[in-house]
Formats: C-alpha cells, sequence, structure tokens
C-alpha cells in the first residue's frame, strides 16, 4: 500500500499564475522526492499601480512516502 504525504506551499512568479505553480513544483523537487501531483487551491496577485506585478499560488503537493 502506498501512502502519500500532502505539503502546502506558496509558489511566486513576476510573470503568471502557472509560472507560479511551476516554481513552487521546482522548489519543492530540491528536497522532496517522489511528487505525484498538485493541486492548486488558490491564485493571488500583487497589485501596484493599476498593475499586477507578482503572481501567487497556493498549491498543495502530493509525493509518496519512502518505505510504503
Amino acid at each position: 500500500m502506498t501512502v502519500v504525504k500532502v505539503i502546502e506551499l506558496v509558489g511566486e512568479s513576476p510573470t503568471s499564475w502557472q509560472d507560479a505553480v511551476e516554481n513552487a513544483v521546482a522548489q519543492a523537487a530540491k528536497t522532496v522526492r517522489n511528487i505525484t501531483g498538485v493541486e492548486v487551491t488558490n491564485m493571488t496577485a500583487n497589485v501596484r499601480d493599476g498593475k499586477i506585478v507578482e503572481y501567487k499560488a497556493d498549491v498543495q503537493v502530493a509525493f509518496a512516502v519512502d518505505g510504503t
């Protein structure tokens, strides 16, 4: 039986929400093995002078726990 753990992260990007999600997964992959999926739970942005200056994505990253 496989056991899956889920962690919550916030990815950021000056470009897009997709980049924010990809940045969160890429950073997690540096220290977390066996990532199997990601769920985007919320998207927000910082606005300055009427323009979006930073995109943020709240994500849940799932990964299989070693030894199961």
